[in-house]
């Protein structure tokens, strides 16, 4: 017997935890991550890390900014986990570890990133590193590329917003963990990019509700004119 989930048993336990219509604006940004996670998930090579994990978190969390209501992204989040077979708390609070280390001791961590230098309180990260570095079948997927793009982020900002600096510091990283430079970048690259698309979809939006609230001002204007005018008259 087949005992393999499929996408489609992933997608239809992430619609029972949350039923409600997901904002168009969103909707593939869940569904690629539905997708994206389950197909790493079925493979066997395939290691859940705190990188991964801030990857995941990082993604989620740029991508839906804006989502109204704010307690239904929160929700989404939590079915998203919850479809995926993932304890929501704990990604969370992985995610949430190591964006706290990067921020405490961003030299640290981009000696240990594009160096392989840990002290020892670094060793639970620098653990993960040399596993990546060191195991010959390890599975490398976008989201893990995005957990260390958000650790170099935190801890040399001005690096990352440079572009020639940003793909100098990338392709160390790449080496030293052996991923090959040009998968990284590109993954990097194309979740800027995406970020961009849809920063400017949600100004479209507001802009559209924004252009609707204008046009409804004098409309109501004159309804209410009117009425008093209705009212003064009797």
């Amino acid at each position: 017997m087949n005992t393999v989930r499929t996408v489609s048993d992933t997608k239809k336990d992430f619609y029972l935890a949350f039923p409600k219509p997901v904002n168009q604006v969103y909707r593939r940004v869940v569904d690629e991550l539905l997708v994206e996670v389950h197909l790493l998930k079925v493979n066997q090579t395939f290691v859940y890390d705190s990188i991964f994990a801030l990857g995941f978190v990082t993604t989620f969390d740029r991508f839906t900014v804006g989502y109204k209501p704010e307690t239904d992204r929160f929700s989404i989040f939590h079915a998203l986990c919850s479809a995926l077979q993932f304890d929501s708390d704990l990604v969370r609070q992985d995610a949430t570890t190591l964006s706290d280390l990067a921020t405490r001791s961003p030299n640290e961590v981009k000696d240990l990133l594009t160096k392989l230098e840990s002290s020892v309180y670094l060793e639970p990260l620098a653990g993960q590193l040399n596993n990546i570095a060191s195991k010959e079948n390890f599975k490398y997927s976008r989201l893990l590329g995005v957990g260390l793009y958000a650790l170099l982020e935190i801890s040399d900002p001005e690096t990352i917003s440079d572009n020639t600096k940003r793909e100098e510091v990338l392709k160390l990283v790449s080496e030293n963990l052996k991923l090959g430079s040009d998968r990284l970048l590109k993954d990097i690259d194309l979740y800027r990019s995406n970020l961009d698309k849809i920063e400017q979809a949600r100004q479209m939006i507001a802009d559209m509700v924004e252009a609707e609230r204008k046009k409804r001002v004098p409309k109501e204007a004159a309804t209410s004119t009117a009425s008093n005018d209705t009212s003064s008259d009797q």
